[in-house]
């Protein structure tokens, strides 16, 4: 049995669709939706959002939000999300090695905005990455 997933950013509707199975990163770890799954919210990390059809399965980066699970329906709330198959892996790549060298600068510094930006961007970078790998 299948249940509607819809996953909408600020600026697009990034997957509408049906979903046998979907696996969101929550703040309390990874967690698993099917179908009849008990009414919910939960906020989301940067990570990998996985969808399953069939027997298929599709990735997406996720930065962060929340989604709802209700009547087998699931909304996924987000601040930005993108679709593996339209992200540049070796573009993600390099991303990733900038934002890792970016936050080594700042590891010995006190907190400051520029420093929780610069782990977000790591954060983010590592979400895309592993999308494109599928993790």
């Amino acid at each position: 049995m299948t249940f509607n997933l819809r996953v909408l950013s600020p600026d697009k509707s990034v997957f509408d669709g049906v979903a046998d199975e979907v696996i969101l990163p929550s703040t309390g770890g990874q967690m698993g939706i099917l179908t009849g799954h008990v009414s919910m919210l939960t906020a989301l990390e940067d990570g990998v959002l996985r969808v399953r059809e069939g027997n298929n399965w599709q990735s997406m980066a996720l930065m962060g939000g929340f989604a709802e699970v209700d009547a087998n329906e699931v909304t996924v709330l987000v601040n930005g999300a993108e679709m593996a198959q339209d992200i540049d892996s070796a573009k993600a790549e390099r991303e990733l090695e900038a934002a890792i060298q970016a936050v080594a600068v700042m590891e010995n510094q006190p907190t400051s905005t520029a420093k929780v930006k610069a782990l977000q961007t790591l954060s983010q970078a590592r979400a895309r990455v592993a999308a494109t790998k599928g993790l």
